[in-house]
């Protein structure tokens, strides 16, 4: 924790390991995703969209060096960075032939600037084979490789069509294990049938894991999704702003201290969002997060028992 903010935040952990300002720049490297391309279904999760959290950057014509040296230019202007996290987010970034995956990263690290890559995959999309080719690059640069979780419950994960269960995300995390990677949790609140209690339980049990970072998502209705027929009819309901910024308050308190907050809120594409409109006040949903808080005068790992190890160091 800082004296500004009472949760362990990416910037600071990355500031503390490189002496100066690091961004992540998102990268789509024209992957797709077995819940796609119908070796586990075609339709997808029922948040998710064709584009798959992605630019279509890639579909487009621009190459992996072309996206970050747009990214890095904007990066330094407005944030002053002096180096760089390529961030493979689109779909499933270890879902192809190792061949493939190899050059995409190294494109990326290739990069003047580049000091780490952040990998989106799922947990039922990684080998021992692409483990060891990730754990090569990490004597010279910061890896990290972001599992979709979502939520610790089976029957949340087979309503919300994820394709694979709570035992697998714990085998994929196990295996991660001693490689010097570190390793992110994605959950989303909001889930359709799930309680405070059930994400409280979702906290606990990602706090148990060893894992180095998570990402807490808001769940919102994107267009063209089985969410939004779900929305339209009256099946779904999306949580308010003053019960998400609870329900973050309920995690960060179950977290480790030094578990490192990547994200608190999700970035919805205006143009694609049909609901909660506040999903578009990230601002002010981070200001209402940290003022809350204040108010219950919590912090990360309040409520936190387990003692973890240290952290590694980097350099630029």
């Amino acid at each position: 924790m800082t004296e500004e903010k009472r949760y362990h935040d990416l910037n600071r952990f990355l500031r503390q390991h490189f002496g100066c300002r690091i961004q992540k720049i998102t990268v789509d490297a024209g992957f797709t995703c077995p819940n796609r391309d119908g070796t586990l279904g075609r339709q997808g999760c029922i948040y998710c969209n064709a584009r798959g959290s992605g630019t279509g950057a890639f579909a487009r014509g621009l190459s992996i060096r072309e996206q970050i040296e747009a990214g890095k230019a904007s990066m330094a202007r407005r944030y002053k960075a002096k180096g760089f996290v390529a961030y493979f987010q689109a779909f499933t970034n270890t879902y192809a032939p190792i061949e493939v995956l190899r050059r995409r990263y190294e494109e990326a690290l290739a990069v003047p600037g580049v000091v780490g890559l952040a990998i989106g995959t799922r947990p039922d999309c990684v080998d021992d084979e692409v483990l060891t080719l990730l754990q090569s690059y990490t004597p010279k640069y910061m890896v990290w490789l972001e599992y979709g979780l979502q939520s610790i419950h089976d029957a949340t994960l087979k309503a919300i069509r994820r394709g694979h269960d709570y035992a697998t995300f714990c085998r994929a995390v196990e295996a991660s294990r001693g490689r010097g990677i570190l390793t992110c949790a994605h959950i989303i609140l909001g889930l359709p049938g799930e309680t405070g209690d059930h994400m409280c339980q979702t906290a606990r049990a990602v706090a148990s894991l060893g894992l180095d970072g998570i990402k807490i998502h808001l769940l919102y209705v994107v267009k063209g999704t089985a969410l939004e027929r779900l929305y339209r009819s009256g099946e779904y309901r999306c949580l308010g702003q003053a019960e998400y910024v609870d329900r973050v308050c309920d995690v960060l308190e179950r977290l480790p201290p030094e578990m490192v907050i990547q994200r608190l809120t999700g970035d919805p594409h205006p143009e694609e969002l049909v609901a909660p409109d506040w999903a578009l006040q990230k601002r002010a949903t981070l200001g209402l997060i940290h003022a809350r808080l204040e108010e219950r005068q919590t912090f990360q790992g309040r409520l936190y028992n387990i003692a973890a190890g240290p952290g590694k160091k980097y350099e630029v």
